[in-house]
């Protein structure tokens, strides 16, 4: 369940922090109040898309926290696979907005995005203010057969994806199979030409790498020149009296003097051991320096060979790694090329298996979804009826896809009537939106039962409805409100009535800039917001008494 929602700095909301209870929340206002930044901050929390200019003017970041409560077992083990702690049974799950960038936090333990909406989804469904328009794409009646179908279907859907996938590989196989004679031959060609290229380079590894480093000290010479010269004589110039000479003197004077006392036996040692260190470095670096004569010639070689190496690895992955992988990869398709007949067979027969196993899994997992179509019509026919479609007619029409996707072969269609005597026609062919907005509501109700989903929100469900299915409507919020914590956006009285906490969403001018406020709503403060809601700009006597009435008769059957 969500307990709280901590708004600060988003668009026209300066601070807002709300708690909610059990059964059904109501937010009520007038048009343009900021009902609908409510629910974008909302979603924000949840991992989606903002826009910039959500932060408040003169603020440095927009801050949203959402606060859920977890107390049912099974859902908290479905957290910790996420790797969720529910430790103290709740999850707060807050996002930072700042320009240009976000931080996402459960828990106070930073996530990316996707994490949010991995672990949100599990809490809370949000049923925004046009999602009812995707019912008009045959793509969706599928996703919500098969959230119904879920536990029958997901692991034959699972072996479908595994199957399609094994499928698309084999395919693409045997296509490569399928040149022309003069075609191959001419890819044969040049695959000839790209093995042989790269094996006269004989690349070694860390080759690039000591030859860039040769290239650098060819380019920086002088340099390096001129710091050995003086290097070589601060240690061994002699006429300079250099390090070596003047450690050399300072070791035979030692030597005098430790035959005179044995306690500077050691000392001795020890210099003895740097004029040792000293010579052997003087050695390696005279060495360096007759390294150091540069040489034309070499120069040109190490370029031209770098200039080979870095074009080779350039067209062939970018690193020696890569050049090798490619060189098997190329030896590989020549071979098969070469025995070309025989791998074109085997090509055949790999493909025609895995098609074979991707029809039966399909078939398989048609199977399964028109058996769980028949339960999902009539749970959807009992819902639209308790939705005030006394006559409705409802059944899920399948047809066969003219090829394979990972989703099997079916193609699915939500099939309706509303009036007695008339056959069955697409969803999207003859309802109008408030009937999709009662379709939707009722698919929801049924999917939050089959998903266990705590807390449903519902932005503006009511579009397109009034005077009896209103209060059907209402009846449907209340009855999903007894099982599920229901946040509900409306401009209904009907709807607004059934409210076991009702919030009032209002706009304001201080101080010369506009704020949206949301407060929570005494018994007697929500009856003058119905009876706004019943009578517009005048609120007279009769329209107040008709919310007071509106008020009980939604009492009496929330105790019905």
């Amino acid at each position: 369940m969500l307990l709280n929602l901590h708004v600060k700095n988003f668009a026209l909301i300066d601070e807002a922090d709300l708690d909610f209870g059990e059964g059904l929340n109501i937010f009520t206002g007038e048009t343009g109040a900021g009902k609908s930044i409510l629910i974008d901050s909302v979603n924000a929390a949840l991992g989606s898309r903002v826009r910039g200019d959500v932060i408040q003017t003169g603020a440095d970041a927009a801050y949203v926290e959402l606060v859920f409560s977890v107390t049912e077992e099974e859902k908290k083990q479905a957290l910790q696979e996420r790797g969720v702690s529910t430790e103290y049974d709740c999850i707060l799950v807050s996002r930072k907005i700042m320009d240009g960038r976000s931080v996402h936090k459960i828990n106070d333990e930073t996530v990316t995005s996707a994490k949010v909406r991995q672990v949100t989804e599990l809490l809370l469904d949000l049923h925004g203010q046009h999602e009812h328009q995707s019912l008009l794409h045959k793509q969706k009646h599928l996703e919500i057969l098969d959230q119904f179908a879920a536990e029958a279907a997901d692991r034959c859907k699972r072996e479908v994806e595994e199957a399609f996938a094994r499928y698309q590989a084999c395919k693409h196989r045997w296509q490569e199979f399928q040149l022309d004679p003069e075609l191959r031959r001419r890819e044969m060609d040049f695959l000839q030409y790209e093995i042989q290229e790269m094996e006269a380079a004989a690349i070694q590894p860390g080759e690039t790498e000591e030859l860039e480093q040769q290239y650098r000290r060819f380019l920086n010479r002088k340099k390096i020149a001129d710091s050995m010269a003086a290097v070589m004589g601060e240690l061994g110039d002699e006429a300079r009296d250099g390090a070596v000479e003047r450690i050399s003197r300072a070791v035979r004077d030692l030597r005098d003097a430790t035959a005179l006392d044995a306690s500077l036996v050691d000392y001795c040692s020890q210099l003895e051991t740097v004029e040792d260190l000293l010579s052997g470095l003087m050695r390696e670096l005279v060495q360096y320096q007759e390294d150091l004569i540069y040489d034309p010639v070499e120069f040109r070689q190490v370029e031209e060979r770098l200039d080979l190496l870095h074009r080779l690895e350039s067209k062939y992955g970018g690193s020696y790694e890569a050049m090798e992988q490619a060189l098997y990869e190329k030896k590989f398709k020549f071979e098969e090329w070469n025995d070309y007949e025989l791998h074109k067979i085997n090509a055949e027969e790999s493909f025609a298996e895995a098609e074979t196993l991707l029809k039966e899994v399909c078939e398989r997992l048609t199977v399964l979804r028109k058996d769980a179509s028949t339960g999902l019509a009539e749970a959807i026919k009992k819902g639209l009826t308790d939705l005030n479609f006394p006559n409705v007619e409802f059944s899920i029409h399948f047809e066969a896809l003219f090829d394979y996707t990972k989703q099997g072969l079916d193609c699915v269609e939500f099939m309706i009537s509303t009036n007695s005597g008339e056959r069955q026609k697409p969803l999207g062919q003859v309802a109008s939106g408030g009937e999709l907005s009662r379709i939707m509501l009722a698919i929801k109700a049924l999917l939050s039962d089959k998903d266990q989903i705590p807390t449903l929100i519902f932005d503006e469900i009511d579009t397109g409805i009034s005077g009896r299915t209103a209060q059907k409507v209402s009846e449907k919020l209340h009855e999903i409100a007894k099982h599920r914590q229901v946040l509900c956006i409306t401009h209904l009285p009907q709807i607004a009535a059934m409210a076991d906490r009702h919030f009032s969403i209002e706009k304001c001018m201080e101080a010369g800039k506009t704020h949206t406020n949301v407060h929570i709503l005494e018994e007697d403060a929500a009856v003058s917001e119905l009876a706004r809601l019943l009578g517009g700009a005048e609120i007279t006597e009769t329209v107040y008494q008709n919310a007071i009435e509106m008020k009980e008769l939604a009492r009496r059957t929330k105790n019905h």
